[in-house]
């Protein structure tokens, strides 16, 4: 298993093709049974990077285990990945055999926390 932020593995896969080593490392993520993507969607990509991811699920697409967390719905990618098409394409690769999973709710980070407290003192003021 290999876990990572979708902005790390962005990273991971630049310094990759910069040494010219993408396809084989592309190759080797092949191998490892699941790949965890966390936090697609907190920061928007530039077309080099959402190039990249879409070759790391292209690469996985019917051979290997992926899933990819994200905060934002499907209809927003095209927005998270600077490109309709390349958002759409992933899209169909990651849900054709998916099980998706949509979790509504407040966080469980925050979960007991009285986030109401802080705005109550500040209008005291």
């Amino acid at each position: 298993m290999a876990f990572a932020t979708a902005t790390e593995w962005v990273a991971r896969l630049l310094d990759a093709q910069r040494l010219g080593r993408l396809e084989p490392e592309l190759r080797r993520l092949g191998r490892v049974p699941l790949v965890i993507v966390d936090e697609v969607g907190y920061v928007p990509f530039d077309p080099q990077a959402a190039n990249l991811m879409f070759h790391l699920v292209s690469n996985r697409y019917e051979r290997a285990s992926l899933i990819m967390t994200s905060n934002k719905a499907f209809s927003a990618w095209g927005e998270v990945f600077g490109d309709d098409v390349v958002a759409t394409a992933m899209i169909d690769r990651l849900i054709h055999h998916a099980e998706i999973l949509s979790l509504k709710g407040d966080s469980y980070r925050l979960r007991g926390k009285d986030l109401d407290a802080g705005r109550r003192a500040e209008t005291a003021d």
